[in-house]
């Protein structure tokens, strides 16, 4: 019954059908649990209902080309370096796995991607309250305005330190290479080139702001926040349109290894 009184109080159900028997029944004067549970809701409006939202791209045409186009710009970053290329096959796709998204991320703020999301239409309130409130399995992975929040949160963060083309460039090379990831065969290798692409970072930092002591802090707590922007969020927002069931990982290993 909690469940049925959030539904209403956030859905907007109680203005739009006043009369029905279902809100008659939970909206009773003399039901002080249920009006306590109403009222409380109202007055907080903190059941994140908004957050929860299952959310699209506005215009997903014009949207998913450009970032078709920054995650090819991605693979190719990576195909460019010999580093990279010289590491054992095994070893470049565990690391492509772990840090596309990172690195996509940073190609969207780089290239100054911007993108609005709409809603998605809620199932109707009889099925919600049926089936309960939890997300099914496939609704599960489903962009939300949540986690559209959090990767626009990363977007400005990183727009607001205005790197240059060099920050991105060694920025995206401490990224790629994380000895942190299980499994690597050229674990020390790799290290030293996460190591490599630091001291880049610093020399740059240095050379562009000789002043700023900080910098090269921010920049890596902003590579940090990266991680925590969900595969799924940006597999379902901005390419599942493109590719339908096409499975990501795939896809991206056969862009780094077909020529």
């Amino acid at each position: 019954m909690d469940f049925l009184c959030k539904l209403i109080s956030c859905s907007g159900y109680q203005d739009q059908h006043p009369h029905t028997i279902l809100y008659n029944i939970l909206s009773r004067q003399e039901s002080g649990y249920l009006n306590n549970k109403l009222n409380r809701s109202t007055a907080t409006h903190n059941c994140h209902c908004e957050q929860r939202k299952i959310v699209c791209l506005k215009d997903p045409k014009a949207t998913c080309q450009v970032a078709s186009s920054v995650l090819v710009k991605t693979i190719c970053f990576l195909r460019s370096l010999p580093s990279f290329c010289q590491l054992p096959s095994a070893d470049q796709s565990s690391l492509l796995r772990h840090c596309w998204v990172s690195l996509f991320v940073l190609g969207l703020a780089q290239d100054k991607i911007a993108f609005e999301v709409t809603d998605v239409p809620n199932s109707s309130i009889l099925r919600q309250i049926l089936l309960g409130p939890g997300p099914t399995e496939k609704e599960a992975d489903r962009p939300t305005l949540a986690g559209v929040h959090k990767l626009k949160t990363c977007l400005h963060h990183l727009w607001n330190l205005d790197l240059s083309p060099k920050e991105y460039a060694y920025l995206k090379g401490a990224l790629l290479f994380n000895p942190a990831v299980q499994g690597l065969s050229a674990l020390l290798f790799i290290e030293g080139l996460q190591q490599e692409a630091h001291r880049a970072l610093r020399e740059v930092i240095h050379l562009l702001y000789p002043e700023d002591t900080v910098r090269f802090s921010h920049l890596l707590q902003a590579a940090l926040s990266l991680q925590t922007v969900s595969h799924s969020l940006v597999s379902e927002l901005f390419f599942k349109p493109v590719i339908g069931n096409t499975n990501m990982l795939h896809l991206l290993t056969d862009m780094l290894f077909v020529q």
